[in-house]
């Protein structure tokens, strides 16, 4: 698969990427689509929990979290919202939010702001395998009631409107920020993950920053004047790289995390 978005078949002629050719390179053929039961769906969830992130890549992580693993310490995160934003908003919600966002990936895969896949065409992607999701296979099961609220929960996260969206969003960045520090410590100063401290700083919630300010002080604690990349060096990239990250990660807000 190229980065301009196109495919290429077993003939060698290209064509935008497309939910059927990915399909087709998975052992043992697609799932049954137009199926009452839900266990076609069940099977192709599989594909998050092998899905890498690739982020961790480029730093020769090659065994790192899963997109599955992501989103399940999403959602437990969503739980522990402080009393100051659990009042205004729908802590269930958020949960399956965070356990829906990234589904598309099983097809997509993760696709990052250096892979050089221009947002429009990340959207057209993903958009296009949460269709096949909710309605190919999900179309008659229960009426499609169940893939018309996945659907639905997922647009509310890319609108980024809601306030539950954005907590969300926010719980997104924090989680980065968390496999920072873990991947870092696991690794023993031998490898220097400061380039995503940045993301902290698109944080938009009071309530999380105050976690991101204490993740970033026990980096900069673990890293006790050791060389390293810390927050500011992070948040000053070049042009280029900036536009990128701020297209796949800025919100409809601007955030800031203070010095720790």
């Amino acid at each position: 698969m190229a980065d301009d978005g196109q495919t290429t078949d077993t003939n060698g002629t290209t064509a935008p990427w497309n939910v059927e050719a990915v399909l087709a390179t998975i052992p043992g053929g697609p799932p049954e689509t137009d199926s009452s039961s839900p266990v076609p769906f069940f099977h192709m969830l599989e594909r998050l929990k092998t899905t890498k992130r690739e982020g961790w890549r480029r730093f020769g992580i090659v065994h790192g979290e899963s997109i599955a693993d992501h989103m399940y310490r999403m959602s437990l995160i969503c739980m522990f919202a402080p009393p100051s934003l659990a009042s205004k908003i729908n802590i269930p919600h958020c949960s399956k939010m965070a356990l829906v966002h990234d589904m598309a990936e099983a097809l997509v895969g993760d696709i990052t702001p250096v892979d050089g896949v221009p947002k429009t065409e990340k959207n057209r992607r993903e958009n296009m395998t949460m269709d096949y999701f909710t309605k190919s296979l999900l179309g008659k099961v229960n009426g499609g009631t169940t893939g018309q609220e996945l659907k639905d929960i997922w647009q509310e996260y890319e609108d980024g409107e809601t306030m539950e969206s954005k907590f969300v969003h926010d719980v997104d960045k924090l989680d980065l920020v968390l496999q920072m520090v873990e991947y870092e410590k696991a690794r023993d100063h031998k490898l220097d993950l400061g380039e995503f401290s940045w993301v902290a700083g698109r944080i938009v919630l009071d309530e999380v920053k105050v976690w991101a300010r204490e993740i970033l002080k026990e980096r900069e604690e673990f890293w006790a004047g050791k060389e390293h990349t810390n927050f500011y060096d992070a948040t000053q990239p070049d042009a280029k790289l900036l536009s990128q990250k701020l297209e796949y990660y800025g919100d409809k807000e601007e955030g800031k995390v203070e010095k720790p």
